[in-house]
């Protein structure tokens, strides 16, 4: 029999650390701690996880090393699901974790397939991490998993779907024809549980999807599963590239804004999925990518029809239901 692993889960209470703490207890083959920062081990949402019986290490990400040594001691995985804004503090943990003995490292990762720099600010933020990791030769795994069903649906006329949108809109940006990976937010942690479990994806780059499909399919199979027929607007090429300039310029002379830092995020993610076309299958084969689909066949993720049944029968949920103030970015 494999010994089980013990994994250490930073951001448990977050949507991405969330979905990858109930898979790891549904698989029954981890023994699942969290780690959390001493201002949160009061919180009600932490409380509720150590009432499960789940082991909470409790540290300051800037504390000494020693002290995050101590704290990453007897761990064989380290999961983060930290949030935007403290991505640079992952650094500490990063050569906590190499001198801990740490066998995994999987930083923060989680978002659309990219390049490693210049085309998404939050995906040049995270490559820091990468190459800490790489130049302290720590075992790793990177998993980014496109983006959620949950924000790729559009607004239906009828206001019946609004309940479960953080940012309802209607707009198709270019032409609509890009591929999109997409992966439900509750497929995240399935897909988590089983790479870190596997040995071919030790010092890997994954992505997971649940389905690709482009803005037009999207909306059209929205209209068909509906009924109603959306009102389109958009976008194009030129004036998504305008955004992004735009936020650019705002962020260089306002750096320590965080409105500015989050809005530079938001735009760079069009600009990159559908002018760009960089979130689908081919470029992440091209960027070295494995894909979790050819790894697990087994596995069967929830598709977007499926998804968005859910949706229109009223029994999905708005992610960030809790979401921190505005200025706070969360994990995206």
């Amino acid at each position: 029999m494999a010994e089980r692993q013990r994994v250490l889960l930073l951001g448990a209470t977050g949507e991405t650390g969330g979905s990858i703490l109930e898979a790891l207890l549904e698989a029954g083959q981890f023994d699942v701690e969290i780690m959390v920062r001493p201002r949160s081990a009061e919180k009600p949402a932490v409380k509720q996880i150590a009432n499960r019986g789940i082991k909470v290490r409790v540290s300051d990400l800037a504390a000494p090393e020693a002290q995050l040594v101590a704290t990453l001691s007897g761990i064989d995985t380290f999961i983060s699901a930290i949030g935007a804004d403290d991505l640079i503090q992952q650094k500490s943990l990063v050569r906590a974790a190499k001198a801990a003995g740490v066998k995994r490292f999987v930083p923060c990762a989680f978002i659309t397939v990219a390049p490693p720099t210049g085309v998404m600010l939050l995906r040049d933020e995270k490559e820091v991490i990468y190459n800490e990791i790489k130049r302290l030769v720590l075992p790793y795994t990177v998993i980014d998993v496109g983006f959620w069903h949950q924000f790729s649906y559009p607004r239906l006329p009828s206001g019946r779907v609004d309940y479960a949108m953080m940012m309802p809109n209607s707009t198709i940006h270019g032409d609509g024809s890009a591929p999109n990976l997409l992966t439900d937010l509750r497929d995240v942690g399935p897909f988590v549980a089983r790479i870190i479990a596997d040995d071919r994806t030790l010092n890997k780059y994954i992505y997971t999807w649940s389905d690709v499909l482009s803005e037009n399919e999207i909306f059209n199979i929205v209209e068909e599963m509906s009924g109603e027929k959306i009102e389109r607007e958009y976008e194009s090429a030129q004036e998504v590239e305008q955004k992004v300039a735009a936020a650019a310029s705002n962020l260089a002379q306002n750096p320590d804004i965080p409105m500015g830092r989050l809005q530079r995020y938001v735009t760079d993610y069009p600009y990159s999925k559908y002018v760009r076309g960089d979130n689908q299958p081919s470029y992440a084969k091209y960027l070295g990518y494995l894909d979790a689909r050819e790894l697990y066949p087994g596995f069967k993720p929830i598709s977007f029809r499926d998804f968005f049944a859910e949706v229109l029968a009223g029994k999905g949920r708005k992610p960030y239901s809790g979401a921190p103030p505005a200025g706070k970015v969360a994990d995206l």
